[in-house]
């Protein structure tokens, strides 16, 4: 037989049922708000990812200009072949006539130059600055008057858009 009290009760578990069967709206809003922290926090890691990958295809790059004045100068002798020791930097008027390493002394090229001579205008914003300074045989980081030593620094820095991206620096010896 069905009382009262047993009605009741199927009711009362019926309701019961019922709004127990969906999210609240407050499990909603938080729910929202973590997928939402998540996507944001992709995007700003996708966002230093792509920073930190330009930076360094800046600083391959960089490299790679440097080298190409190392294998420039490599084969070249420290001072000019006729005039030995007479003068410190360029005795030729361009480029394709220097024919010692001190007559790099000073250059800049923009666009940077390759091992050939030859510019390398895909590489435009970039600027390669040489230095060529004389320096002390028992102290490499001593600079001394032009001649006066027979081992010079070679120093390549790369800018790009005028910041220095890198640099690098080797001891030549005279022979």
């Amino acid at each position: 037989m069905l009382s009262f009290a047993n009605l009741k009760s199927k009711i009362g578990n019926r309701k019961s049922k019922i709004t127990r069967g969906g999210f609240s709206l407050i499990e909603v809003l938080i729910a929202i708000l973590l997928v939402g922290l998540a996507i944001v926090s992709l995007v700003a890691a996708n966002s230093a990812f792509t920073k930190a990958n330009g930076a360094g295809v800046d600083l391959s790059t960089a490299e790679f200009l440097i080298e190409q004045i190392r294998e420039l100068t490599a084969q070249l002798s420290v001072v000019d072949p006729q005039s030995t020791t007479a003068t410190f930097g360029p005795e030729e008027a361009g480029l394709a006539g220097y024919d010692d390493l001190d007559d790099f002394d000073g250059a800049n090229f923009s666009p940077p130059i390759s091992s050939d001579r030859v510019a390398l205008n895909a590489f435009a914003g970039f600027r390669q600055r040489i230095t060529v300074e004389n320096v002390s045989p028992s102290n490499f980081e001593q600079v001394v008057a032009d001649h006066s030593s027979p081992f010079v620094r070679v120093t390549v820095k790369i800018f790009l858009n005028s910041k220095e991206i890198s640099s690098a620096s080797w001891i030549r010896a005279r022979y």
